[in-house]
């Protein structure tokens, strides 16, 4: 758009609105109220502007004029328009537009610098982990944008969506920035991220969020320029059972059972403690001890109910429960034992030192006409190279 200079005669007086001015004679200028342009990234003019109007815009705004929804045009050039039938020829297609006793537009200032935000989850939300199972989360963080297409930020944010204020704009770019974050760890947890990793993953959490939210953003007209001091805090069951199992590992105790084991010691001595109250002190006490000792003596029992039975791959040796017939590490048969051989029949996997299939009983070794005894995929003795009857 090419700028045009107008000086507006006589006095005029200002409304309390964030920037309006109305002049004595009839005719409007607008303008953004510096005070509330600090802390908006939109402000929607109260009065839809008409022909005769003024617009003044400043170097880091745009003034967008919008009608039935759609963007009629947009003036993003520092200086003060006059809407006047005089500048048809050069305001072109908007003063065309505005042409008429009743025809007119609202306009929408946009902010061109960078706005700051902060986001975070309303509601928690889940994150499987192979160590904890379904852990419930919460994340916050910053995050800065900008506005990259006028047009399609207006068609698109008050079009489409109805925003109508800044807050209505960022609550958008929030949820989306959630929803992608939600996106991006689950990208991560396939490849290995647990929640004992997020200390130290934030960075690269950050990154994939934005890397992620981008080509969404683009479609809405906003660019999102960062996203920086996310946390993501860990549930406090799940901080508590990291330190006993930090304490199980200092005596060498690493496994799942070692921590059951400092929680039973807990529960046995708090009801050592917590005697029942209905007895005298000595009988109580000595209903805790007596506790003590039941439950101590019912630990490996009950140690080898609550743990869960587990088998080593046959392939990378990484646990994995029973009833999981693949490995979760490296998609391995936890069926086939370690060593196993397909049975010359059928195929089925035959554990090592077993002469015949456990699934349809063919022998796995045959003898060759030397006595001597041969594997039966084997055509030939490996003692003394003579040819083996099936």
């Amino acid at each position: 758009m090419i700028p045009i200079t107008f000086f507006f005669g006589g006095g005029r007086r200002t409304d309390q609105t964030a920037g309006r001015k109305e002049g004595l004679v009839g005719a409007m200028t607008i303008a953004w109220d510096d005070q509330f342009k600090r802390q908006n990234i939109m402000w929607k003019v109260p009065r839809n502007i008409r022909m005769n109007d003024n617009i003044v815009v400043r170097e880091d705004e745009i003034a967008v004029f919008y009608r039935d929804g759609k963007v009629l045009a947009y003036l993003d050039r520092p200086d003060r328009y006059a809407l006047t039938s005089q500048n048809a020829p050069i305001l072109g297609g908007l003063i065309k537009a505005l042409t008429g006793v009743v025809q007119q537009a609202e306009v929408y200032y946009l902010q061109k610098r960078i706005i700051d935000g902060k986001f975070g989850t309303q509601d928690a939300f889940l994150f499987q982990d192979p160590d904890f199972d379904m852990v419930q989360l919460r994340a916050f963080g910053d995050f800065r944008y900008r506005i990259k297409d006028p047009e399609t930020f207006i068609n698109q944010f008050v079009g489409t969506f109805g925003a109508a204020t800044s807050a209505d704009v960022e609550d958008r770019i929030k949820d989306e920035i959630v929803k992608q974050l939600n996106v991006t760890l689950g990208k991560m947890k396939a490849n290995g991220l647990k929640v004992v990793d997020f200390a130290m993953s934030l960075n690269d959490i950050e990154q994939g969020t934005l890397a992620n939210s981008k080509p969404h953003f683009v479609t809405l007209g906003v660019e999102l320029v960062q996203i920086s001091g996310l946390n993501i805090p860990l549930p406090e069951s799940i901080k508590e059972a990291l330190e006993k199992m930090a304490s199980a590992k200092v005596l060498g105790r690493t496994n799942a059972a070692a921590y059951q084991q400092f929680a039973l010691a807990d529960s046995m001595k708090a009801a050592a403690a917590n005697p029942s109250g209905g007895a005298g002190t000595g009988i109580g006490l000595g209903a805790g001890i007596g506790l003590g000792y039941g439950m101590a003596s019912q630990v490996p029992g009950m140690i080898a109910q609550q743990q869960p039975q587990q088998r080593a791959c046959p392939k990378c040796g990484t646990m994995n429960p029973v009833t999981t017939k693949f490995c979760g590490n490296c998609g391995a048969d936890t069926t086939v034992a370690a060593g196993s051989k397909p049975c010359v029949k059928c195929g089925k996997p035959v554990p090592p030192g077993l002469k015949f299939c456990g699934e349809c009983g063919a022998p796995q070794f045959l003898r060759c006409p030397d006595g001597h005894e041969v594997p039966g995929n084997m055509k030939f003795c490996p003692e003394c190279g003579k040819p083996v009857k099936s």
